[in-house]
């Protein structure tokens, strides 16, 4: 990418902190992000045995609040908002009239009827129409994305790490909750989740405020046993934990009950946007599904690969990697209802040439989040 391109692309407020660590930056959804700093198998393998921290600030942030936001959500959203309680996530899929995946978002409740929406970076325009599209007066919904910064911190030492620097008290929150904390008497929203199938924090604040949260570990350094990854080693981390990326395993073609994320969708708790075409896909029985696999020699299948089964066409590639904790290449892909189960044998075409994988369980290591 030269520099007139990179010019052109959105960029967070670190995104000169990760030129001066020397970082490669890449095109990410239209956003200069870097992809790595030392190396995407260094940086995954750091991640896993210690602690990394990634520049996420290119997810959106949306505020949906007001006498009728949960109501509101409850008939936009896929997952039921009864399960939630103060300081939880739900983790939810926004969907248009025909079933199929806008998005996959986070829904953060910090009271009844006052809600912050983590969306993928990509999708901030689309979800944010989307979410007027269905307003009505009782709902108050604010694209707060520009304002807002995120950092993540994830691996085995992240509580230790964050509560030994910043002095926060991480212990008590369990996984899938968030709260507020002070640093430098500013207000920053801490939550406990494990994209990466580790234990991991997200540190929410304002852009300003993330130049110092930053600084301050990157400070730490190899001290504390920290260092900056990229989006990279990001993505080979969540496919090892047999995570979704919107865009690639799910997207408008697809649905999340052929995502295998049905434990995200309510058909109990009433009618919401898509609701009768993924009951009218469940009753009638699905015809693909998102399945996991492993290559059973040196190739990597990568996306939009096809999927063979005796001959036939039975799928396709959405994620493959070298995934450096398992030692294999490995993938996620849409395969024929019935050819999902592990142990079945496929092949995937791969430059002319049909190589021999296999379906496997997901996650494909084992996760490290509470």
């Amino acid at each position: 990418m030269t520099v007139a391109q990179e010019n052109f692309l959105k960029k967070t407020p670190l995104y000169s902190r990760h030129q001066d660590l020397g970082a490669k930056i890449v095109n990410f959804s239209g956003w200069a992000m870097p992809v790595y700093y030392s190396g995407i198998i260094a940086e995954h393998q750091w991640t896993r045995q210690h602690c990394s921290i990634f520049d996420v600030s290119h997810l959106g942030e949306i505020r949906v609040k007001g006498s009728g936001a949960f109501l509101f959500l409850q008939k936009r959203l896929t997952n039921d908002l009864n399960t939630l309680k103060d300081g939880r996530i739900l983790y939810n899929i926004l969907c248009d009239e025909k079933g199929l995946a806008v998005d996959d978002i986070l829904v953060y409740q910090a009271e009844k009827n006052n809600y912050y929406l983590i969306v993928n970076a990509a999708s901030i325009e689309t979800d944010y129409g989307e979410f007027l599209k269905y307003a009505d007066p009782s709902v108050d919904i604010k694209n707060n994305s520009d304002e807002t910064a995120c950092v993540a911190v994830q691996g085995p030492k992240a509580e230790s790490i964050l509560e030994k620097i910043f002095g926060f008290k991480l212990k008590p929150l369990g996984y899938y909750s968030f709260k507020e904390e002070k640093f430098l008497n500013r207000s920053v929203w801490i939550s406990r989740s494990g994209y990466t199938g580790e234990d991991g924090f997200e540190i929410f604040s304002s852009n300003e405020t993330t130049l110092s949260v930053w600084d301050k570990l990157i400070n730490a350094g190899e001290k504390e046993y920290i260092l900056s990854a990229g989006l990279g080693s990001r993505n080979t981390l969540r496919l090892e934990a047999g995570n979704a990326l919107y865009g690639n395993d799910l997207d408008r073609t697809t649905t999340p009950l052929e995502a295998g994320l049905g434990w995200a969708v309510s058909f109990t708790k009433g009618d919401f946007v898509g609701r009768g075409a993924l009951l009218a896909q469940k009753e009638k029985g699905l015809s693909r599904k998102l399945a996991g696999f492993k290559m059973l020699d040196r190739s990597i299948a990568r996306e939009h690969y096809p999927i063979f089964k005796d001959g036939r066409q039975i799928g396709i590639v959405t994620s493959g990697s070298f995934a450096p904790s398992v030692n294999a290449n490995i993938g996620l892909g849409y395969v024929e209802a019935g050819l999902e189960k592990p142990g079945t044998e496929i092949e995937i075409e791969i430059h002319g040439r049909l190589e021999k994988a296999e379906i496997v369980k997901r996650p494909f290591v084992t996760l490290k989040h509470k």
